[in-house]
C-alpha cells in the first residue's frame, strides 16, 4: 500500500464522540512506552502524525487520522499504566473497552506488544480479553531493532507458546522495527487486502 495521504481527524474522549463509522477502521493499542506512536509515523512515512513522547501514557484520548481518504487509522490510549491515579486509569480502561466492543466499523485491532521482554502477565490478559469477546486483533511486536533478531523471534517463539496453552490457533503476528521501518509494509498489505476484500464483498458498517 502506497500513503498518499494521512491526515489528523480528531481526539475524541468518549468513543461516541468518534467520528462517523462509515469506513473500515484499524486500532493500534499497546503497554504504554511500546512504541506506538513512532510505529504508527513510521508506516505513515510521517515522522510527527502521532505525537511521541518520553513520558509514557501521553496518549489519552482516542486519536482518528484518515489515511488515504479511504480508512481510518486508530491510535488507542495505552493500557496498564501505572504511574496515574487508579480513577483515570479506570477511565482508561472504560474508554478503551467501550470503544473496542462498540466501534462498529473496527475491522481488526493491532495489539503491540514490546519484543525485547519475555511474556508480561498485563499483554497476556489483554489478548485473553480480546479472544474471550470476539474481538478480530493481530499482535504486533516492536522494537525489534533493539536486539538481536535472533533473540527477537526466541522472544515472539516465547510469546506464542504461551499463548498456545489456551489457543487452538494464533492470530497474525508482525516483528517490527520503527527505526528501520521492518513490518511496516506487512501490516500496510493485510490492510489493504482487507479493505479490498470489504469493498468487493460490500461490506457495510450502517447499522
Amino acid at each position: 500500500m502506497v500513503i498518499k495521504t494521512a491526515t489528523f481527524v480528531k481526539s475524541s474522549g468518549k468513543w461516541q464522540e468518534c467520528p462517523e463509522p462509515n469506513i473500515p477502521e484499524y486500532a493500534f493499542i499497546g503497554r504504554s512506552n511500546v512504541g506506538k506512536s513512532s510505529l504508527i509515523n513510521a508506516m505513515m512515512n510521517h515522522k510527527d502524525l502521532a505525537k511521541t513522547s518520553g513520558t509514557p501514557g501521553k496518549t489519552q484520548l482516542i486519536n482518528h487520522f484518515l489515511v488515504n481518504e479511504s480508512w481510518y487509522l486508530t491510535d488507542l490510549p495505552g493500557y496498564g499504566y501505572a504511574k496515574v491515579s487508579k480513577v483515570q486509569r479506570k477511565d482508561f480502561e472504560k474508554l478503551i473497552t467501550n470503544y473496542i466492543l462498540n466501534r462498529r466499523n473496527l475491522v481488526n485491532l493491532f495489539v503491540l506488544v514490546d519484543s525485547r521482554h519475555s511474556p508480561q502477565k498485563i499483554d497476556l490478559e489483554f489478548i485473553q480479553w480480546c479472544g474471550e469477546s470476539g474481538v478480530p486483533f493481530s499482535i504486533v511486536f516492536t522494537k525489534a531493532d533493539k536486539l538481536k533478531l535472533n533473540v527477537a523471534i526466541q522472544n515472539v517463539e516465547a510469546y506464542k507458546n504461551e499463548l498456545l496453552k489456551t489457543w487452538e490457533d494464533l492470530p497474525e503476528t508482525y516483528l517490527t522495527s520503527a527505526e528501520k521501518k521492518e513490518g511496516c509494509e506487512e501490516i500496510l498489505n493485510f490492510i489493504q487486502t482487507t479493505n479490498e476484500f470489504l469493498e468487493n464483498n460490500s461490506v457495510s458498517f450502517d447499522e
